[in-house]
């Protein structure tokens, strides 16, 4: 294996890029498992607005960052829903891809461990004590 995979690196960005830019716009609309249970016992119209009975939705408010540039899935400004949701979901991808990738670069930088003494010389294939006789062995391995 390679020391830097970064055919594999890049190719799942851009598979990720793909997913969040063009993919994510056809995902379904239909309210997920989470949303559903919290409207049962209410009744809802076409638009989905609660007309009447009681359920823990009737208790929704905002979000603290629901005026952020990139609330609900979309980019403030953009009037077309489209691009919208899939510059959203790019933004989303790099940003992540680029903290992650900040946090990869900083472990990396402290180095790997240094082993113990005797580990390294165990894995040189030699002994820690370096007899004679384990020099003759190693010299007459086929190489």
């Amino acid at each position: 294996m390679s020391k830097r995979p970064w055919g594999f690196v890049v190719g799942g960005l851009l598979v990720a890029l793909l997913l969040a830019g063009v993919v994510s716009n056809y995902a379904s609309a239909h309210p997920d498992g989470l949303d559903s249970s919290l409207l049962r016992g209410c009744t809802v119209d076409a638009e989905g607005e609660i007309t009447g009975g009681s359920c823990p939705a009737q208790q929704e408010r905002d979000h603290e960052l629901a005026d952020s540039p990139l609330a609900d899935y979309g980019v403030r400004g953009l009037d077309n829903d489209f691009l919208s949701t899939g510059l959203s979901g790019v933004l989303g991808v790099l940003l992540t891809f680029a903290v992650g990738g900040g946090v990869f670069w900083l472990l990396r930088r402290r180095g790997p461990q240094q082993p113990a003494a005797g580990a390294a010389t165990a894995e040189a294939g030699g002994s820690a004590a370096g007899s004679p006789a384990d020099d003759a062995s190693r010299a007459a391995r086929p190489r």
